[in-house]
């Protein structure tokens, strides 16, 4: 059983910050990769940003250079700092873990609930 608790959302204004915090618990899985996607209204859900076990990362060019993820692979967390925030980034931000069950050799896609993130003056 996987579980994620995901923190940081709320109301900014444009240019301000905000930082996403997503843990993972239980037991019995290793995790390749944790990351963030972003769906706003009537839009389909797309990457934010990756990183993975080994530390490498991947973002959508709408973030790149704005939005910086990290990750604890001990504690199983991932972090997402999002710096110059604008309107049109205003979305429901969800984490995301590709990650094994025991000992099965597929990946499987994990999320959590969803935190709203909304940039309006």
């Amino acid at each position: 059983q996987v579980q994620f608790v995901e923190s940081g959302g709320g109301l900014v204004q444009p240019g301000g910050s905000l930082r996403l915090s997503c843990a993972a618990s239980g037991s019995g899985f290793s995790i390749y990769s944790m990351g963030w996607y972003r769906q706003a209204p009537g839009k389909p859900r797309d990457l934010v940003a990756v990183v993975t076990s080994g530390g490498v990362t991947n973002y959508a060019d709408s973030a790149k250079g704005r939005f910086t993820i990290s990750r604890d692979n001990a504690k199983n967390t991932v972090d997402l700092q999002m710096n110059s925030l604008k309107p049109e980034d205003t979305a429901v931000y969800y984490c995301n873990a590709k990650l094994k069950l025991g000992v099965e050799s597929v990946l499987r896609n994990y999320w959590g609930q969803g935190t709203q993130v909304t940039v309006s003056s």
